[in-house]
């Protein structure tokens, strides 16, 4: 793979070198044009010689709520002749996954976490002796969580128990049913039930089949599949060779972003250790079963993150989604059928192929199936990866788990940046026409009990359909905000994100996305009198609704959202910068 030459050249020469790049261009076959399509299109690879020192600071959600500019700026002050001189750069980076110990940064493309700015300064001037020390690790780090989790292995268990019982007698209609029972959702956003897409696999033409595991994770808010990645590779590495086995596939792989290199060592050195068990590759458990699984380290982008995206990269392309259908599940990578899904799918599903499906369906709790796992950061006491029933109130999560808010709560990000911000107090007519005959009895006596007129956001269910039944998102990236953050703020933030963020294949995205982020700008500086807000506001309701029916991806469909939703809750915000309170 393309993709996979030209990680391994420029951790050679921290770049891509134009010889280097012609050496491949005749060992491959590749014309050299595609070697630079490809290379230019993302973010991880230089086609120049970078600085002796580069540093990237995470900017958004979490980092930005720590301080991530002013850090930056402090680099900036402390490494002026370095930066004059051109051996030092300071940019930003987006989010690197390790929103529980803001503010996150890379080294030379090593990830530090929660330092300040004279430590920050430190790494830069060990960078440039030439000992930069290794990058802060996750294995030895423990987040906040309320371990030990359900889905955790019983460690009394053989390893890779499942895979052997399965390949002893093979029963993948049995298999399909328990996911089916346990209802098992997949945990990347989308929420399609898992036991339908092993199904449309194993159901289809081809000769070949292929699984992909997909841990890209550059959602801003969200890390919990780096916590299972780190703590319990064998529970993602078994439920991916259980799916290829059940659906007849012949190659998997786990798709890993770069910043995740203590992760993408864990899973090689867990596939090695599968192996050598008999798990995977060739005559799996002494039969005629084989399934060899690697790693694919991704070359950066929060696109990637969308499955036909990432299937793209896979198949050395610029990672841009595709048009549907056709759907992966029949024309996936290399056109045959592929199954993508998320870490924690996985996971999920190996713990339902030990224990059943009605063990995973009833751990949830008020009339919901199931359990997932939360990743939560900004404004608690207490960030980190949280294991919870499905139907859980957020109360318990934000209140009970995390030691609640260090002052008075003002919003929560229910899906990091892509569900835009909710207020402390919902008020119900915001909420769709008919919600109280879809949400539970409970929540709608507490929403009488407190008047009527509003939600609390803290009795919010933690479960996808209700959410959903309420007209809301809900991720595994939650935010939260206290009454001190400014959410304008806060959204031309996220907006941001988007517009670096964009793959630029659809023309409402690429400029829709920058539209919206000049007017974000325009509003934090001063520049919209108090007559005009109401036009941008229309504006950027409009721009919403056009990127949402006509863009490829979800990225364009969400990209309005935490302007949106600054506009419709938190507008004295907006006002504020109007009347140039805020400057």
């Amino acid at each position: 793979m393309i993709v996979q030459e030209l990680h391994h050249i420029q951790e050679r020469h921290r770049y891509l070198p134009e010889e280097a790049l012609r050496r491949l261009a005749e060992r491959t076959g590749t014309p050299l044009c595609r070697l630079q399509e490809v290379a230019s299109f993302f973010p991880h690879f230089r086609l120049e010689p970078p600085p002796e020192v580069e540093v990237r600071v995470c900017h958004d959600m979490a980092c930005h709520l720590a301080g991530s500019a002013g850090l930056k700026a402090a680099l900036e002050r402390d490494c002026a002749p370095e930066i004059a001189a051109g051996t030092v750069a300071v940019r930003h980076a987006s989010c690197l996954g390790r929103c529980d110990r803001p503010v996150a940064l890379s080294v030379n493309d090593r990830c530090f976490v929660a330092r300040g700015g004279p430590p920050c300064a430190g790494l830069v001037r060990d960078a440039l002796a030439g000992r930069l020390p290794p990058a802060d690790g996750d294995a030895d780090h423990r987040p906040h969580a309320n371990r030990p989790w359900i889905v955790e292995p019983d460690p009394r268990a053989p390893p890779y128990g499942a895979v052997a019982r399965f390949a002893a007698a093979p029963d993948a209609e049995r298999l399909i049913e328990e996911l089916k029972v346990a209802d098992l959702r997949g945990m990347g956003g989308a929420g399609v039930p898992a036991h339908q897409k092993w199904n449309d696999v194993r159901r289809a033409r081809g000769d070949a089949r292929y699984v992909i595991c997909n841990a890209d994770e550059s959602e801003p808010g969200t890390f919990k599949d780096r916590e299972l990645l780190t703590r319990h590779p064998e529970l993602v590495l078994e439920g991916v060779i259980l799916a290829g086995l059940v659906t007849g596939a012949t190659r998997g792989w786990i798709y890993i972003r770069h910043e995740y290199a203590e992760q993408i060592a864990i899973m090689r050195d867990e596939i090695r250790r599968a192996e050598a068990h008999g798990a995977c590759g060739p005559r799996i458990a002494g039969t005629s079963a084989a399934f060899p699984v690697e790693v694919f380290t991704s070359p950066g982008g929060y696109v990637c993150g969308e499955q036909s995206a990432l299937v793209e990269a896979m198949e050395d392309r610029r990672a841009q989604p595709r048009n549907k259908p056709p759907q992966l599940e029949t024309n996936g990578l290399h056109d045959r059928p592929t199954l993508v899904s998320n870490v924690e799918t996985f996971a999920w599903a190996a713990a339902i192929a030990a224990r059943g499906g009605a063990w995973y369906a009833d751990s949830g709790i008020a009339g919901c199936k199931g359990s997932r796992l939360f990743s939560i950061s900004g404004d608690v006491v207490r960030p980190g990866v949280y294991e919870l029933p499905n139907g859980t109130p957020l109360r318990t999560l934000v209140e009970g788990l995390c030691g609640g808010t260090h002052r008075p709560l003002k919003a929560f990000a229910p899906s990091g940046p892509s569900g835009g911000f909710l207020p402390a107090r919902i008020p119900v007519t915001a909420l769709p026409r008919g919600w109280e005959k879809r949400a539970p009895a409970e929540l709608v006596e507490r929403v009488a009990a407190g008047g009527g007129t509003h939600l609390d956001v803290l009795d919010l269910p933690l479960d996808l359909q209700r959410c959903r039944d309420l007209g809301l998102a809900l991720g595994s990236g939650l935010v939260v905000y206290d009454d001190s953050r400014d959410m304008a703020v806060e959204a031309v933030n996220c907006s941001q994100f988007f517009r670096d963020e964009s793959c630029g294949k659809c023309v409402p995205c690429r400029l829709g996305a920058q539209k919206i982020v000049e007017m974000g700008e325009e509003i934090l500086a001063g520049g919209v009198a108090a007559a005009d807000l109401a036009d941008r506001e229309r504006l950027g309701a409009e721009l919403s609704r056009a990127m949402e029916m006509t863009s490829i991806c979800g990225l364009g469909m969400v990209a309005a959202k935490p302007f949106l939703s600054a506009v419709q809750f938190f507008g004295a915000d907006l006002r504020r910068h109007v009347r140039g309170e805020a400057r």
